[in-house]
C-alpha cells in the first residue's frame, strides 16, 4: 500500500505549507497549502508514482502577517 496518511492539528486559523521533499530536497508533492481554519485534519500521500527510499516531510505554519510561527521536518521512509 503506497499511501500515507498525515495527520496534524491546528490551534488556531493560520496559512500552511505542508510538502513531501525526495532526499535531493527537491519538492515532489504539496499535500495542503493555503489559509486553514483551525482544527483536526488528514492529508493523504499516494506514493503510488514515487520510487522507494527515504523522504521527509515539511510542514509550516504562518501567522497574519506572514512570519513564519512552526517549522516541522520529519523523515519517512517509502518501501515498495
Amino acid at each position: 500500500n503506497p499511501t500515507t496518511t498525515v495527520q496534524y492539528a491546528l490551534p488556531a486559523d493560520t496559512k500552511i505549507e505542508l510538502s513531501i521533499f525526495n532526499i535531493l530536497g527537491r519538492e515532489v508533492s504539496t499535500l495542503a497549502s493555503g489559509f486553514i481554519t483551525a482544527g483536526y485534519y488528514e492529508a493523504v500521500w499516494d506514493a503510488s508514482e514515487f520510487a522507494s527510499g527515504l523522504y521527509l516531510i515539511r510542514m509550516n505554519a504562518y501567522d497574519s502577517g506572514n512570519t513564519l510561527q512552526f517549522n516541522k521536518l520529519q523523515k519517512i521512509i517509502l518501501v515498495k
